[in-house]
């Protein structure tokens, strides 16, 4: 589970390792974390998101690397 503060530069998260909950905690410094918009009472963010989330960056900036197709065989 993820919560943040009402300001948005904090962030807790709290997950079971097997043998027991971990809770990460991180604060910025400087300004805030970019959140997602709550939908129904809940943000959705994918792995890749809440990690980029975590790093302090704005996830919405984060994108796969292209990549070229190979092109058709003959």
């Amino acid at each position: 589970m993820v919560f943040r503060a009402k300001r948005a530069d904090r962030v807790k998260i709290v997950t079971w390792d097997g043998t027991g909950l971990v809770m990460l905690w991180k604060a910025l410094d400087e300004g805030a974390f970019k959140w997602p918009p709550i939908s129904e009472g809940v943000m959705k963010l994918s792995s890749a998101q809440l990690s980029a989330l975590v790093e302090g960056l704005d996830w919405t900036r984060v994108h796969p690397p292209r990549r070229n197709r190979p092109s058709a065989v003959r």
